[in-house]
């Protein structure tokens, strides 16, 4: 195993990540973990980059990832980042029109690799590991938390999950519902994903679901938890890191009240 030095940014902050290597049925998922200090065992968090992957040029994670990380480990959460894109040998699949690796599918079955291999892990609390991923990351946690996942025929079963603006079109269509606790957080004006489709799979799975909880920020775009982002319309980017047509840009307000909630559900 290799230890990175972690991103320059928060080099003073961020502890070294560990470089893991977790069989999957189709080859090997890399995957970066951060642990708090001590022995354990802690509440261990799977967290699910978004379609611009997990890492951003020379950086072995990128900076919103970083930010997040920090926040869990002060929380006493180790958090494991599966790359399920660099495991294939991918970049960002943000504007590609046919992608290799589904959230249904292949992003999935990256969930179960890591949460397979963190209940074989001694310093695992195994009753507590949660889920929480961002865009393309969150609508693979949308397909993982169902009653109909493989996932559901296992104990432990995950503790809770956080959903960070998915697109939430095809599930509102199928009848979506979830077996853990469930926390949906959108912009209001995220025209990336869809914040009235969440809205009709959430009030669609009412009564035939764990709990589920939608939280819309007014004002707020796709992104807006990062750090230090303007606003600005990808469709004039010529980055391949991010999605096309539509708008990003941080929101201090909502990223920090996000920030207090998901500490709360995934503490819960």
């Amino acid at each position: 195993m290799t230890w990175f030095a972690a991103p320059a940014a928060a080099a003073n902050s961020t502890p070294a990540a560990q470089t893991i290597d977790l069989p999957r049925t189709d080859g090997v998922l890399h995957a970066l973990l951060y642990k708090p200090a001590g022995a354990g065992p802690f509440p261990t968090v799977i967290a699910l980059h978004g379609c611009g992957g997990l890492s951003g040029g020379a950086e072995p994670l990128r900076a919103r990832y970083v930010d997040w990380v920090n926040h869990l480990l002060k929380a006493g959460s180790a958090v494991l980042l599966p790359d399920s894109y660099g495991s294939r040998e991918l970049g960002p699949q943000c504007r590609l029109k046919e992608r290799r690796v589904f959230a249904r599918r292949e992003r999935v079955a990256d969930i179960a690799a890591a949460r397979q291999w963190l209940l074989q892990q001694p310093w695992v609390a195994k009753q507590r590991i949660s889920l929480l991923g961002w865009a393309n990351g969150a609508s693979a946690l949308l397909w993982a938390v169902r009653p109909q996942s493989a996932f559901s025929n296992t104990e432990p079963d995950f503790r809770a999950a956080v959903a960070f603006y998915p697109d939430c079109r095809l599930s509102s269509g199928l009848g979506w519902s979830a077996r853990v606790p469930t926390l949906l957080l959108i912009g209001g004006s995220d025209d990336l994903s869809s914040p009235s489709a969440c809205r009709q799979m959430i009030e669609g799975a009412r009564g035939r679901s764990a709990l589920a909880k939608m939280v819309v920020y007014p004002g707020a775009t796709h992104s807006f938890d990062r750090v230090n982002v303007p606003l600005h319309d990808t469709h004039a980017s010529a980055s391949t890191d991010e999605p096309d047509n539509g708008h990003i840009g941080s929101d201090p307000a909502a990223r920090a009240d996000a920030q207090k909630r998901v500490a709360g559900w995934l503490g819960r």
